[in-house]
C-alpha cells in the first residue's frame, strides 16, 4: 500500500495515524485511538539523576542531523522491542516527509554512534511523536527531553505520543480523551492550509519548527551545515538550557 504524503498530514488534522503489523507487512492501517497519550509540555517529570545527564551533556544531542538513521533504528527489532509497525512504506513515506520539512528528529549520540532518538511530524504548533528510541541508558529520555524543552521555546502547544506506555507515564505523559484531544488538536493547528493541496507540501512545517529545530548544540561538533537556511534561528542550545526550561513554573 501507498501513502500519499498529503493524505498523511490530512489524517494527523483529524486525529489519524498509519501503522502496520509488522517490517515486512504490505498493509497499513489508519488507527483513531479512544484514549490519546499526551506530553503536558509543563508538566514534564524531570528526575534529578535525569537532569544532571543532561546538564553535563553526558551525550551528543542534534536534530535532523541523521533522520534516516533514527527512522531504521526504530524499525529494528531488539530485546525490548520484539517487533515493528514500521514497514518499509511506512519508512518510505516520513523520509518523504523530512525532505519537505514536516518530519523532524532528535538524534542522542553516544561519541560517533547514534545510540537513541525519536522522529514525528509537526504542523502549526502541534508535534506527533512517532517512534524513539533507546540503545544507550536514559537516551530516549534525553531525546524526549530536549524536545519538550524545545517546543516549550518555539511556542508549540501540544505533544501528542499517540498510546501511553509505563515509560512515558513516568516522564509525565497523560491520557486524555479522543473528543478532548481533537479540541488540543485543534487549537494546536489553526490555520494550517492542508485544504490548499499539494502546495502545501512545498511550505514545510514552518514557524514554530523551524525554532523547535533549529541546530542543537552537539550539531557543531557533527560538522556539516543546517538542513535548511532557515535553520538559523537562536536558542538553547545546552543541557543547562534545556534543564532551565523543563523546570520553568511559569
Amino acid at each position: 500500500m501507498t501513502i500519499d504524503p498529503l493524505v498523511l498530514l490530512q489524517a494527523y488534522s483529524i486525529g489519524v495515524f498509519p501503522m502496520s503489523d509488522d517490517r515486512d507487512a504490505e498493509e497499513v492501517y489508519w488507527i483513531e485511538p479512544k484514549r490519546r497519550a499526551i506530553m503536558p509540555l509543563r508538566g514534564f517529570h524531570l528526575s534529578h539523576s535525569l537532569a544532571k545527564t543532561i546538564r553535563r551533556d553526558r551525550f551528543r544531542v542534534t536534530a535532523n542531523r541523521d533522520f534516516g538513521g533514527v527512522v531504521s533504528l526504530c524499525a529494528q527489532v531488539a530485546e525490548d522491542r520484539p517487533s515493528t509497525w514500521i514497514n518499509r512504506e511506512i519508512e518510505r513515506t516520513y523520509r518523504h516527509l523530512h525532505e519537505t520539512g514536516f518530519a523532524h528528529s532528535i538524534e542522542v549520540w553516544d561519541g560517533e554512534e547514534l545510540v537513541g532518538g525519536l522522529y514525528g511530524v509537526a504542523l502549526g504548533q502541534a508535534f506527533f511523536g512517532e517512534s524513539m528510541v533507546s540503545r544507550r541508558t536514559d537516551a530516549s529520555k534525553v531525546a524526549l527531553a530536549w524536545l519538550t524543552g524545545r517546543m516549550l521555546f518555539a511556542g508549540f502547544t501540544l505533544l501528542d505520543c499517540q498510546f501511553m506506555t509505563e515509560h512515558l507515564r513516568s516522564l509525565g505523559a497523560i491520557e486524555i480523551s479522543q473528543q478532548d484531544y481533537l479540541g488540543l488538536l485543534a487549537g494546536a493547528l489553526g490555520d494550517v492550509p492542508l485544504g490548499a493541496g499539494r502546495s502545501v507540501l512545498a511550505e514545510g512545517s514552518g514557524g514554530w519548527a523551524e525554532l523547535a529545530f533549529a541546530p542543537l548544540a552537539g550539531d557543531a561538533s557533527a560538522g556539516g551545515s543546517p538542513l535548511l537556511p532557515s535553520f538559523t534561528v537562536p536558542g538553547p542550545l545546552s543541557g543547562q538550557d534545556i534543564v532551565q526550561l523543563l523546570t520553568q513554573t511559569s
